[in-house]
């Protein structure tokens, strides 16, 4: 095995079902032998807050050793984790096939797993994760439910922290009054059928953000694919469980994954890829999915069928070419790599995708929001959240002064993005952007389609 762990990375599954995978003994054991190789390495020390905590630990023990350390101690390291998979992705030289076998992120799920065995989740957090119930309610009364969400309301942000345990300044999305699937249904996107992709079709999975929340995002998205003669049909079965994950509810998940997966089976093995519009989205069925229920076939072969939007656009543009109609945009362009994009290991799409407009002045950075899920507006992480994305929102301030007039700021991660925009407001007074969208809104944009 060479030193550093030179091959391509790679992932166990998830054996949840076992009983060693939530006995206390066992997690314990686990944490103090990767925690004590992370404390001989520290090359992850400013990824996210989980390391520096763990290394303070250490550096404050009797022994500055991890022998001296108490279990109990270590709660606090790993509700620091956002799984955002970075640490495995881009830092860690002991990752699988590594004979150390470390895996950081899964280690923190395994944790959080026994915790929900034991005793569940709080209130708060549960209804925070019950993503489609909560839109539903909320599409009775959008208004209302905007207005009661809404940053700097002083008579329910307290209420909502009190109770919920969200930071009364973090920023919420917005519900949609009308969900994406059925904007689609009332108003389909014209289907260009000359374009030189016309023989393409797809499966769009609109994902619970872009079919409650940001339903721009899916609007753009199947008005570029209409433009390109792509024959898209818009679904939505569910959330795919992201939120449920975070806080160790695997079942939920596999439940999930097993059902979806074979109601999409017929049109998988018609050769229809699966488009997801939110990168998180898109690495739960690419990779988590497949871990959680390795022997599940349909998961399989979904897996194998599931694209990221801006990795689906770009790979028209190199294959087929992109049709006619892309126009310089009146401004520059910051461009954020969400974690969950660089975790699914295909490149900086949403870079790529933007350099197909012409004449663009792009700059890209690729570095954790901060954000994580939920894990950014609870709030005992808020601000922590945005220590860790101070360097994002910096260097979208820097970019914005640099090139003068407007300026674009974009991530392909619609709450990375909020928060993001926040951050640069933290940074400096009126450098907030009003809106941070996903890539492929910009990308609509050149078109003329919004």
């Amino acid at each position: 095995m060479a030193e550093g762990s030179l091959e391509a990375p790679i992932r166990h599954p998830i054996a949840w079902n076992e009983p060693e995978f939530t006995d206390p003994a066992a997690i314990d054991a686990e944490l103090r032998r990767v925690f004590d190789i992370c404390h001989g390495c520290r090359r992850c020390f400013n990824l996210c807050d989980s390391f520096p905590k763990l290394f303070d630990l250490i550096d404050e023990a009797p022994s500055l050793e991890l022998d001296t350390v108490d279990s109990k101690d270590f709660k606090p390291v790993v509700d620091a984790c956002t799984l955002c998979d970075m640490c495995f992705m881009t830092k860690c030289p002991y990752v699988p096939p590594h004979e150390f076998n470390l895996d950081f992120p899964h280690l923190m799920l395994r944790y959080r797993a026994a915790e929900f065995q034991k005793s569940g989740t709080d209130f708060g957090t549960k209804q925070l994760t019950k993503t489609d119930r909560n839109a539903s309610m909320a599409r009775l009364a959008p208004g209302l439910c905007n207005w009661a969400s809404k940053e700097g309301n002083t008579l329910t942000r307290p209420l909502l922290e009190s109770t919920l345990g969200v930071h009364r300044d973090a920023v919420l999305p917005t519900f949609a009054s009308k969900s994406l699937s059925a904007q689609t249904k009332a108003k389909p996107p014209v289907r260009n059928t000359s374009a030189p992709a016309a023989a393409r079709k797809a499966l769009v999975f609109a994902t619970c953000f872009a079919e409650h929340n940001r339903t721009e995002t899916g609007a753009a998205a199947m008005a570029i694919l209409a433009r390109n003669g792509v024959d898209a049909e818009l679904i939505y079965p569910m959330c795919c469980g992201m939120p449920q994950l975070e806080h160790g509810d695997i079942k939920n998940v596999a439940d999930r994954a097993r059902k979806v997966a074979a109601q999409l089976r017929p049109q998988v093995d018609a050769g229809l890829p699966v488009i997801a519009l939110v990168p998180s989205c898109a690495l739960m069925l690419k990779f988590e999915w497949p871990l959680i229920v390795p022997d599940d076939d349909n998961v399989r072969a979904l897996s194998a069928a599931t694209r990221d939007i801006s990795e689906f656009i770009v790979d028209i543009a190199k294959k087929e070419g992109l049709a006619d109609g892309l126009k310089p945009l009146d401004g520059s362009v910051t461009v954020h790599i969400a974690c969950h994009a660089r975790a699914q290991n295909m490149g900086q799409k949403a870079a790529e995708l933007l350099r197909l407009i012409p004449d663009i002045n792009l700059k890209v950075v690729e570095r954790c929001s901060g954000h994580g899920g939920s894990w950014g507006i609870m709030k005992d992480n808020f601000e922590v959240a945005h220590k860790v994305g101070k360097p994002v929102a910096r260097a979208a301030v820097k970019n914005a002064k640099d090139a003068g007039g407007k300026h674009y700021v974009v991530s392909e991660c619609p709450l990375a993005g909020m928060h993001i925009a926040q951050g640069m407001g933290l940074i400096e007074a009126g450098a907030r952007v009003e809106d941070a969208p996903h890539p492929v809104e910009l990308f609509a944009k050149a078109y003329g389609l919004a």
